[in-house]
């Protein structure tokens, strides 16, 4: 049976030599990312602000203005309305009661679902979640804290993995993955919002980043060990043209399963999906054009203390070609 290949093998691609385009387009991407999130701000979901969210389904696809306009009528509080994947069924957010206690909510939201079936014959109510004031700000809190312990953490391991270049090439690409999803979600605020789902993806994409990343920065050591004489640039080419298979391999498998939830999963995992699909596909171009190039920035050399006897001696004595029969 033969097996497909998405890379040829002995790819040749001199990734290195377009480092100032990537990074100028990276330093870009990331300004334009900072602007968006500042400026335009992230529609922070109900996990995150507190209220009532409710979901309700209609016959045929109703106009948002209309149900804000009849929400607010009824004098419940500013109303935050959008549609998902399906336009027939609108997430609306509400403050919570004054006394906040379960019955009041109760009755809000029959107040609510009651008023919207006789404007709009045929809608129906799905089903609320509610978060109080303190829970959210708390959710806040430990959402940050885990995203910034776990790009800490992976600084930490790959400086004592590694050198301190490869930690510092590492957070910056994680940073940059990072800031691409929030730019997006921000770009995109009136078709997503940021709640524990997107937390959760978020996470994901960075341990995703990480483990590619590893392999690339592995290859490189080993690669810096086999050819001393060999320029800094090279080595990182080869390297990355040596992982490309495998890198190309995983992001396409992922993708495709990725791909297959954000069409069958429905609006509750739809931002899960996009912002993973976002971030598989930023974190491999981050990978190989921000992280690995990096390392010639920070002054990445070789190793050249000669290692006497065994592969490595006797790699260097025959040369690249011969010693790649051993990988």
């Amino acid at each position: 049976m033969r097996l497909l290949k998405l890379v040829p093998d002995n790819t040749n691609l001199k990734f290195v030599s377009l480092r100032k385009w990537a990074f100028g387009l990276t330093l870009m991407l990331s300004l334009i990312a900072v602007g968006l999130v500042t400026f335009r701000g992230l529609n922070m979901g109900v996990d995150f602000v507190g209220g009532v969210l409710m979901e309700q389904n209609f016959k045929t696809a109703p106009s948002i203005e209309a149900v804000r306009s009849e929400v607010d009528s009824l004098g419940v509080g500013e109303a935050s309305i959008q549609s998902f994947s399906d336009p027939k069924t609108l997430s609306i957010r509400l403050p919570l009661p004054n006394s906040g206690d379960e019955e009041a909510t109760n009755r809000l939201v029959k107040k609510v679902s009651d008023d919207l079936a006789i404007k709009f014959p045929g809608a129906t109510f799905s089903k609320y979640d509610t978060i109080t004031g303190k829970v959210s700000d708390e959710l806040i809190t430990r959402g940050v804290l885990a995203v910034g312990l776990a790009i800490l953490g992976i600084a930490l391991f790959t400086v004592v993995r590694f050198e301190w270049q490869f930690g510092v090439s590492t957070v910056v690409a994680i940073v940059h993955d990072l800031l691409m999803t929030l730019g997006f979600f921000a770009l995109m605020r009136n078709d997503f919002e940021v709640d524990l789902n997107i937390v959760a993806a978020v996470l994901t994409i960075i341990s995703y980043s990480i483990n590619d990343k590893i392999v690339i920065d592995d290859r490189i050591r080993e690669n810096m060990r086999r050819y001393r004489k060999m320029d800094m640039r090279d080595i990182i080419d080869l390297s990355v043209n040596e992982t490309l298979p495998r890198t190309v391999m995983t992001s396409v498998t992922i993708l495709l399963a990725l791909v297959a939830m954000l069409i069958l999963g429905g609006h509750v995992l739809r931002g899960f999906t996009a912002a993973m699909i976002l971030g598989i596909v930023v974190g491999t171009y981050s990978s190989i054009y921000v992280s690995s190039s990096l390392l010639i920035t920070l002054g990445l050399r070789a190793d050249p203390a000669p290692r006497k006897g065994g592969l490595q001696d006797s790699a260097e004595r025959v040369g690249p070609k011969v010693e790649r029969e051993f990988d």
